[in-house]
């Protein structure tokens, strides 16, 4: 015996969203639930529920106006600097937000031998503001000064016994920064 079974006529979106519209109680899913079919068939038949994609939200906001023209911002670098990091930080705390003539005096002064690595890249911050950027060089100020860790060089030292101990040679990079005063 053969049991004939009715066959169901599929539906289109539009069919759906219409089905949707005229009955107060239409069958709603929790997520997670049904086939995605039936899911994907939902999304299409209510396109006037889904929001926009964000990037298209943002895109019809409208634009901040750009920031006034920040004023220009001179960079050094020393890499490779043979004194450890924490040993220049000691000495650029002196200099940090000073202005340019008095930096020089500063590390002048400073008998610690960074100190001269220090001199030498801030007389180079100097010289890439008056030729690349036409800025003054005595109206400049100190905006940010920093050191990193570089790499260390790893040596062995003999010890009594015939044993040998780790010296490590520390490096640092040293970064300055410049810019006009106000």
């Amino acid at each position: 015996m053969a049991v004939e079974r009715k066959k169901e006529k599929t539906k289109t979106p539009a069919e759906l969203a219409k089905e949707k519209t005229e009955s107060p109680k239409a069958e709603t899913k929790p997520t997670g639930e049904g086939s995605g079919a039936a899911r994907k068939a939902a999304d299409e038949a209510a396109p006037a529920t889904r929001r926009a994609p964000a990037r298209r939200r943002r895109a019809a906001e409208p634009k901040e106006p750009p920031p006034p023209r920040a004023r220009p911002v001179v960079r050094a670098q020393a890499k490779y600097v043979r004194s450890s990091a924490r040993k220049a930080r000691l000495v650029i705390e002196h200099i940090r937000g000073k202005q340019v003539d008095e930096a020089r005096a500063v590390l002048r002064h400073t008998p610690r031998g960074v100190a001269r690595d220090l001199e030498k890249l801030l007389n180079s911050a100097i010289a890439n503001a008056e030729n690349n950027h036409d800025l003054v060089g005595d109206d400049l100020f100190i905006k940010e000064a920093y050191a990193d860790e570089g790499p260390t060089l790893k040596r062995f030292r003999p010890r009594a016994l015939g044993r040998a101990t780790r010296i490590r040679k520390r490096t640092s990079h040293l970064t300055l920064t410049l810019t006009p005063k106000d």
